[in-house]
């Protein structure tokens, strides 16, 4: 796809009234974001089409792309067609990482039905995480090498997050400064590339940009302590994944708040349950979501670069789902 013309910064916000309008727009800019990714991976190879098709036709939050697609929104942009294989890439950079997760933690649901590795095994699992990651490069070729080291910073950040979190388990070795850098690196990160990228093809300048990177980045690591909170008191139905596997493995912000304890599994045939019971008997749930909404209001503080919009009242609406979603 030739990318068009950037749209530029215009100085009038949208109104108020354009809300409902706004929400359509990015309602239906999603769905072509769907579509888009499908195209994108309709491989030759049977397996890979449809171990990737069945990942991404279980749906997901969505919540990277309409982040992008707000951000970019949110400067004035208007030409969403121009920007969608960017929202794409964003989401299978997530997407292949979601799949290679599923194979580390031998994760048998994902997204409310059978994972990847659960239905293919472990080997076509791992090739198709690797083949949904390049095609992220060719749906970001035309995009130059500003947005393509944007999303590059968050990839690269993405893989040293996980190879962080597997050596602090393997070491066991998790404290609560580990446990957020971790987060900063396999989750906020992309948030961030997320955010700045939508700005950028909007032609925001630096210090925009960097604002809005700051907005994506805090609501990246609020969505992450939320989501080892739900893995912590869910259940799969709920969750739409394995729930646990965070725990049993060590990780989690209620392990990391609670890191020196030693649960006591006696009496218990299950020892998940004995972990369970020690973690939600202190205080590390409560500090959790104290922690991720402090994000999410800093994350919005960073919008002041904003006029009011429609767009902007998206932003901030997205920021608190994350903290107060129960999937």
């Amino acid at each position: 796809m030739v990318i068009q013309e950037r749209t530029q910064l215009i100085a009038e916000p949208m109104s108020q009234a354009d809300t409902q309008q706004l929400a359509q727009t990015i309602d239906e800019a999603l769905k072509a974001v769907d579509t888009t990714m499908y195209d994108a991976v309709d491989s030759k190879v049977t397996v890979l089409r449809d171990a990737s098709r069945h990942i991404l036709g279980a749906g997901g939050k969505r919540v990277r792309p309409r982040m992008m697609l707000l951000s970019y929104a949110a400067l004035g942009g208007t030409n969403f067609d121009a920007v969608l294989p960017v929202a794409a890439a964003v989401e299978l950079v997530h997407t292949a990482s979601v799949v290679h997760d599923d194979i580390n933690d031998h994760g048998v649901m994902r997204r409310g039905r059978p994972s990847v590795n659960a239905i293919w095994g472990r080997t076509f699992a791992l090739l198709t995480g690797d083949y949904l990651f390049t095609q992220v490069y060719e749906l970001m070729a035309p995009y130059g090498s500003e947005m393509n080291t944007i999303l590059a910073a968050g990839t690269t950040a993405l893989v040293e997050g996980e190879t962080l979190q597997a050596a602090a388990v393997k070491d066991n070795n998790l404290s609560r400064e580990i446990y957020f850098e971790i987060i900063g690196l396999k989750t906020a990160a992309l948030f961030r590339s997320a955010a700045m990228l939508g700005s950028r093809l909007a032609g925001a300048t630096d210090p925009v940009a960097e604002a809005f990177g700051q907005y994506g980045y805090n609501v990246g690591l609020a969505f992450q302590i939320i989501d080892d909170i739900l893995d912590l008191i869910g259940d799969a139905e709920q969750l739409g994944k394995t729930s646990g596997i965070d725990v049993e493995q060590g990780r989690g912000i209620a392990v990391a708040y609670t890191a020196g304890n030693t649960p006591d599994n006696a009496g218990s045939s299950d020892p998940m349950v004995a972990i369970k019971q020690k973690l939600l008997q202190g205080d590390a749930i409560d500090t959790g979501r104290a922690q991720a909404r402090q994000l999410v209001e800093m994350a919005i503080d960073a919008l002041d670069v904003l006029p009011e919009s429609a767009a902007k009242d998206e932003l901030i609406a997205l920021a608190y789902q994350v903290v107060d979603r129960d999937r």
